[in-house]
């Protein structure tokens, strides 16, 4: 932490700041000569040791994240086509499969069709430790390989809890304006309380904070609307 950080940690006049507040400050403190991320911490009132407490899931920002994303698709045929007509990097099989066991894996996100998961779940070992492994739960594995190709190059991203039981996502680029931060923050948290799972007990939303990239963490008040 240097001197930067701990003068904009100073400038903190409150314990806590409404949502729209909040990103003002945020925006008013940074100090980075870059276009840092702002993301969200979400502290939730789960036990993230048990298996039925995860929460994971998708959410489609309205205003995208400000990220170039790189989409890898595996399908054959007319899901193929309709990968690379929707705007997909990179479309293949068999031969993406081997490119990818040989080290290569320039990409934020892979899309398979369902009757080519048993080749791609050969690739599980390298893909599933780093979250990019097809999963149809999260609607990446699909015949709708168009919609779901369009749906990430427009800023649709992923969210789980970490073992701290923990919710960290980027909600856009410090370059954005308030409202449109607030708009994605607010269908983040949306998403996030969707996954609630039914065993979880008391306050799910414990602790918000945003944070830009180098930036101090803010905390944001849990108004009525985030008491969940």
């Amino acid at each position: 932490m240097g001197k930067k950080h701990f003068g904009a940690k100073e400038k903190l006049d409150r314990t806590s700041y409404s949502l729209k507040d909040g990103l003002q400050k945020l925006k008013d403190l940074a100090y980075a000569k870059f276009d840092e991320s702002v993301d969200v911490s979400v502290g939730l009132g789960i036990d993230s040791t048990k298996s039925d407490q995860v929460v994971r899931g998708a959410v489609l920002l309205p205003h995208g994240n400000g990220r170039v994303v790189k989409v890898a698709v595996f399908a054959k045929g007319d899901h193929a086509q309709e990968a690379k007509d929707a705007g997909a990097d990179y479309v293949g099989f068999e031969d993406l499969i081997e490119k990818i066991e040989s080290g290569w894996l320039d990409f934020n996100y892979a899309i398979a069709t369902p009757d080519v998961m048993g080749q791609v779940g050969r690739l599980a070992k390298i893909l599933g430790p780093k979250g990019l492994l097809p999963n149809k739960k999260l609607g990446t594995v699909t015949l709708e390989t168009g919609n779901i190709v369009k749906e990430l190059k427009s800023g649709r991203s992923f969210f789980r809890n970490d073992k701290g039981g923990s919710v960290h996502f980027s909600i856009g680029k410090r370059s954005f304006d308030v409202d449109k931060l607030a708009d994605n923050f607010t269908a983040f948290i949306k998403s996030v309380v969707s996954q609630r799972p039914s065993t979880a007990k008391g306050r799910f939303l414990r602790k918000v904070v945003i944070s830009s990239t180098m930036g101090v963490g803010i905390p944001i008040a849990l108004d009525d609307e985030l008491k969940v």
